[in-house]
């Protein structure tokens, strides 16, 4: 467990740094760029994304899995990353002129951005985190991601200066993007070295790859589809109030992440081993932490998010103060369902659950964004998302209630609901107090955390090994 604990670690510290730039940046952006610029960004980034999708296809799970059950064997291990990466490099270079075929045939609107943001799919071409991940092997990530994030800081604050700048700024981001994955790539050589394949090799690599990307397409339904159909459907500033909510909400989310990635390969391997007992424990376990923490994020966003979103983003993004306050519950609903995914249903190979449940999350936020979006605009995009989250955790409990012990981890999480709903109670009213709203939000965020610890005194010592949980 000391291992896991040290790579979770590792992997928090990773998972923040992917949202370093956003975190310290987006109050600078937003208010050089606006929220037109800021909408123009998000809008174009996330068509790109589309793209880059199809590059990893399912390659981030698929990679992960298999090479955490490989790994002891090196010229299996070679073999394999050989043969995925392969195909990931085929379809690299395919989707990158499918997107430029794209930008010239249907003279999209705002064509240098597009242009510029093309690097962004030669940046998942070369993205092979997943062998790193797989390995447990998540020091070298993290120090790769330090230089990186460092640099990309830097070079925003002098280069980017007024709303005439976006086009910098999308050269840094996408730039920065690639210089990423070809320090990841030195690394390579060390850990791995170079076998030569067939293309048998790599062709049975395919099936598996695209089985595990049928849900990462369905999950883009209601994650990237939502900026889209709001350009579309809508207008560019509410694309821009709703990307800086996301932003916010993204936050709380890399704890999560951050779990779920560390304990996939290792229940992978365990899967092999046939250690059932231990997988359970740990499901168990990772249940309860991160909804003991994903409950006080969620009550602590929307006890701060009206009066944070102006003091951070200024005074142009009030709107989305309302949109986090109506976002926070899927950090509740997405922890839940992520246990399930990364610590069950992938290592298992249940794909067929896990398919089905995303793509009913996606069919439900389409439909509620056609319905909404047009009358609504971002709040009716978060309408639609709230209720695609619920729908995939729902969906996987209920499959899996037989399988897992799915009412007893909802017996045992229901105090931490009751304690961070108490903590909101205390910690609201503090918003109609007279005073800055700087100060208002830091009270808030010191007495949320003193009430919500004191209330959770006996997990916390549980957690920290100080004390056997009673």
């Amino acid at each position: 467990m000391n291992n896991i604990k040290k790579n979770f670690i590792y992997n928090l510290i990773y998972q923040f740094l992917i949202l370093f730039i956003p975190l310290v940046i987006s109050p600078y952006i937003s208010r050089v760029m606006g929220v037109e610029g800021v909408g123009i960004y998000s809008y174009t980034y996330s068509v790109v994304s589309y793209f880059m999708l199809f590059v990893l296809l399912g390659v981030n799970n698929y990679g992960n899995r298999i090479i955490a059950k490989i790994r002891d064997d090196k010229k299996e291990l070679a073999r394999t990353f050989w043969g995925i990466y392969l195909f990931q490099l085929f379809m690299g270079l395919f989707m990158f002129f499918l997107y430029i075929g794209y930008i010239y045939l249907f003279d999209v609107e705002y064509k240098i951005i597009a242009l510029i943001q093309s690097m962004f799919i030669l940046s998942a071409l070369g993205d092979i985190n997943w062998v790193f991940f797989g390995l447990e092997e998540i020091k070298i990530t993290i120090l790769r991601n330090i230089l990186i994030k460092v640099g990309t800081l830097i070079f925003i604050f002098l280069f980017v200066k007024d709303s005439s700048d976006i086009e910098i700024y999308a050269v840094i981001m996408s730039g920065m993007a690639i210089f990423s994955q070809l320090l990841l790539w030195s690394f390579v050589k060390k850990k791995i070295g170079f076998i030569k394949i067939n293309m048998k090799e790599i062709l049975k690599h395919i099936k598996p790859n695209l089985i595990l990307f049928i849900p990462v397409i369905a999950i883009s339904l209601y994650k990237i589809m939502d900026k889209i159909m709001l350009g579309i459907m809508s207008n560019i500033s509410e694309v821009g109030f709703y990307e800086n909510a996301e932003k916010i909400i993204n936050i709380p989310l890399t704890l999560i992440t951050a779990l779920g990635t560390v304990m996939l390969p290792r229940i992978s391997n365990l899967v092999v081993k046939r250690e059932y007992k231990k997988i359970n424990q740990y499901i168990h376990k990772s249940i309860l932490l991160v909804m003991f923490m994903s409950l006080a994020m969620c009550f602590g966003l929307i006890s701060i998010g009206y009066n944070f979103a102006p003091l951070y983003f200024g005074y142009e993004f009030q709107k989305t103060g309302l949109l986090i306050i109506l976002l926070a519950p899927t950090l509740i609903f997405l922890s839940f369902a992520n246990i399930l995914r990364t610590l069950y249903l992938i290592p298992y190979e249940k794909d067929k659950i896990y398919i089905l449940s995303v793509f009913l999350g996606a069919l439900v936020n389409l439909l509620m964004n056609v319905i909404f979006i047009p009358k609504l605009g971002s709040i009716g995009a978060c309408l639609g998302t709230i209720m695609a989250e619920f729908i995939v955790m729902f969906y996987q409990a209920f499959l899996l209630k037989k399988e897992l012990e799915i009412n007893k981890y909802i017996k045992d999480i229901f105090p931490f609901f009751v304690k961070a709903l108490i903590m909101f109670i205390l910690i609201y009213p503090i918003n109609f107090l007279k005073i800055e709203n700087f100060l208002k939000i830091i009270i808030q965020i010191v007495f949320g955390i003193i009430i919500y610890c004191f209330f959770n005194k006996q997990y916390l010592l549980y957690l920290f090994s100080l004390k056997k949980k009673s």
